[in-house]
């Protein structure tokens, strides 16, 4: 499983209805301003102390920040911890906002 998941996938995925986390690492003023439905907030900082307790390493994990480098950290990180099922949205919630759903705000 590649490391990265462009929106457009996670757009058929949803669309699909498929299983999966969506899980958002950027900062909770951040998840205010935009966000996508469903999605799972818990700060880049918070994850280490949070990860094992909150999330399950069998399920599929697509991991969301602004534009995609805190996310890629997160998964790398993730995936060392044996989630090997986590993936990075490539350009962040600023790509699924110019390529998905024009309703998420740009910041």
């Amino acid at each position: 499983m590649d490391y990265e998941i462009t929106p457009e996938e996670v757009k058929t995925k949803l669309d699909e209805k498929e299983e999966f986390t969506l899980l958002d690492v950027r900062e909770p003023w951040e998840f205010e301003t935009a966000s996508m439905a469903g999605a799972k907030l818990i700060p880049m900082g918070d994850v280490p102390s949070r990860a094992h307790q909150e999330l399950d390493p069998e399920n599929h994990i697509v991991v969301i920040c602004h534009h995609g480098v805190r996310s890629m950290n997160v998964t790398v990180w993730l995936r060392q911890q044996g989630f090997e099922k986590a993936q990075s949205m490539r350009g962040g919630i600023d790509a699924w906002s110019r390529q998905v759903d024009g309703s998420v705000p740009l910041y």
